[in-house]
């Protein structure tokens, strides 16, 4: 416990560093003024919610092929704290769109993917609060996660395959693209605390999940006891 509460402490410094950075080291953009500023929360939370679904998927198809219920929990502790990170970063990209593109949404292929993708984590949630039989429960949801995880490249690639209201990619893009130098390394530190955040959320949601597999067990001998 007090590993996870020194990490803890940790991650809040980080997060507190990146803000500084994000507000005080940073310039400010020519165009957008300060408003762009968010985009140092949200292409971290963006990026990070990716990642989670891809933990999520990794657990998913362990599952299927080990049929280990540690897998099912890496799983839907994944999923939970990627929908998370997708949620902050759908609410914040409208907060960031009405003032640059004086609308709050649009369906171009980037967003309607994302919020695509939202709905089928969602349904990989529902899905498994609907089945009681914990095997059953966990091969299902497993199976789907790996079709949910479809979008997630779907999601990544959108700006780089099709033309979008979206801005092109400013990391990994094309030529013409990017970030004033100050303004890239300052976005890649405030990934850093979105990363150590999602570990600690990670393996906090495990931990939970596993006490309740251990629940689950205690359940079915009294049962059939």
């Amino acid at each position: 416990m007090k590993k996870q509460a020194a990490y803890a402490a940790f991650v809040v410094l980080l997060l507190a560093a990146a803000a500084y950075a994000a507000f005080f080291i940073a310039p400010t953009d020519a165009r957008q003024g300060v408003v762009y500023r968010i985009i140092f929360l949200h292409v971290p939370c963006a990026e990070t919610g990716l990642l989670s679904f891809f933990v999520c998927f990794v657990g998913n198809v362990a599952y299927v092929l080990k049929r280990d219920a540690k897998w099912d929990w890496l799983g839907v502790s994944a999923a939970e704290v990627g929908l998370a990170f997708t949620t902050a970063c759908l609410v914040t990209g409208p907060i960031w769109a009405k003032p640059v593109w004086g609308i709050w949404w649009t369906w171009d292929a980037r967003l309607t993917s994302t919020a695509v993708l939202w709905l089928l984590y969602v349904a990989y949630l529902l899905l498994r609060s609907l089945i009681e039989e914990p095997e059953r429960r966990a091969l299902l949801s497993a199976l789907f996660g790996i079709f949910a995880f479809i979008d997630v490249p779907l999601v990544f690639g959108s700006i780089r395959w099709w033309r979008t209201q979206h801005p092109q990619p400013v990391i990994m893009g094309g030529p013409g693209s990017g970030l004033d130098p100050t303004m890239k390394a300052v976005l890649f530190f405030c990934w850093a605390p979105m990363l150590a955040l999602m570990v600690l959320l990670m393996q906090s949601r495990y931990r939970l999940e596993a006490m309740r597999g251990d629940l689950d067990v205690v359940r079915r001998e009294m049962e059939t006891a």
